[in-house]
């Protein structure tokens, strides 16, 4: 790839195009990572498996992303990050191509895991480049962009692979999917500029960063506000039709708004998120925790539960934006690494959160019980933002 040159952040404007086909990549890797969960049953009989190890195949992409994405991003840390991302994207574009033509339960998951790889390394270094192609205030904005990608996967992406899934077969979605990260991989091509090479650096050096205690208080936040949000979202569908009366039909509409509050935190977020970090991420988290409390005390009254819902969903992602330019920001020695702990750390917060809300389900709180625990998760991140508040330097 030719290397262009590229102004410093301050001259530079808000570069729209090549933030849309960050957010296009975001776009179809998410879509990736959880449409597989409408299509199970199929999978599952088709390949002649149970639906338990069927949804392994979610559990085993998240945990590919947790481990495999950072250890993808150390690999490649002296390399260009334009070129990263296109290395990345093609790494994603393989495995989704190796699941369309899987005809075994393992090479399925061999496909799942290699696809995740990729995800994992494009998401964090996409992350890194929307920051370095804006001038510093315009950082937590750009980041908002490149993930609302993401968002709308959960919107509109994942539903409409179900979808082709469930009219054409299973493996019409990863072939799907897979065209449409070869047109991702394009515009990423023809529209991210170079940006300025990584500073030369160990190993060593980039996990140095690791010592600072700012980035794992960042990282705590993070963790707390996706727990939060998946100890709920996990159970979202019996507690709407058990507690608030919702035929099974309106689930589809209900998370449909869930899913316009996911957009409309996102951009708030990015919005808010250039100024005192810690105090956006103090009021989400706050707002999140207040509003899973609600859920799980007004959960009868269909309006209630309703208007929770998209609260939840906007005040969850509304974290996103300013969680990632905070992490980039205060792991300066290594950001790309930083970025690629941060997908991580949501991974695993998305994961015990759910976890969590499985056992709360089964206390005599019933339906009530997954986002009354969310909420408690919510606000353990109130404390790591207290923490931060007190001992930050820089950055606040």
């Amino acid at each position: 790839m030719t290397a262009v040159a590229v102004a410093p952040p301050a001259a530079r404007s808000f570069p729209r195009v090549a933030l849309l086909a960050l957010a296009a990549g975001a776009f179809v890797m998410c879509t990736a990572e959880f449409v597989i969960a409408g299509l199970l049953p199929e999978v599952a009989a088709d390949l002649g498996i149970g639906i338990s190890t069927a949804g392994l195949l979610i559990s085993g992409y998240a945990a590919a992303i947790v481990v495999g994405g950072p250890l993808f991003v150390v690999a490649g840390t002296r390399v260009q990050r334009t070129r990263l991302l296109v290395i990345a994207a093609a790494v994603f574009l393989a495995g989704n191509t190796l699941a369309a033509l899987s005809g075994t339960y393992s090479m399925l998951m061999a496909g799942r895991v290699l696809s995740a790889l990729g995800q994992g390394a494009f998401l964090a270094t996409a992350a890194v480049v929307a920051a370095d192609l804006v001038a510093p205030q315009l950082r937590a904005r750009a980041i908002a962009l490149v993930f609302a990608g993401g968002t709308a996967a959960n919107v509109a992406g994942t539903p409409l692979g179900a979808l082709i899934g469930q009219e054409l077969g299973w493996r019409a979605t990863f072939w799907a999917v897979a065209a449409a990260g070869a047109a991702a991989l394009v515009a990423v091509l023809v529209a991210v500029p170079a940006t300025p090479p990584p500073a030369p650096t160990t190993l060593r050096a980039g996990l140095g960063v690791f010592r600072q205690l700012q980035v794992w208080l960042t990282l705590a936040i993070g963790m707390a506000g996706l727990g939060g949000l998946f100890a709920a979202y996990t159970y979202i569908a019996p507690l709407l039709t058990s507690a608030s009366g919702f035929p099974p039909g309106a689930i589809a509409a209900l998370l449909g708004l869930f899913g316009v509050g996911l957009l409309a935190g996102n951009v708030v977020g990015g919005r808010l998120g250039a100024g005192s970090q810690l105090r956006v991420l103090g009021a989400g988290l706050a707002v999140l925790a207040a509003a899973l409390a609600g859920l799980a005390v007004g959960a009868s009254s269909p309006v209630v539960a309703t208007v929770l819902l998209m609260v939840v969903g906007a005040s969850a992602f509304a974290l996103v934006a300013p969680f990632m330019t905070r992490l980039i920001d205060q792991a300066a020695g290594a950001p790309l690494l930083a970025s690629a702990a941060g997908g991580s750390a949501v991974n695993t917060g998305a994961a015990l959160g759910a976890y969590l809300g499985g056992l709360a389900i089964d206390t005599p709180l019933g339906v009530t019980g997954p986002p009354a625990a969310g909420a408690l998760i919510a606000a353990t991140g109130l404390v790591a933002v207290l923490a931060a508040r007190l001992s930050a330097t820089r950055y606040p």
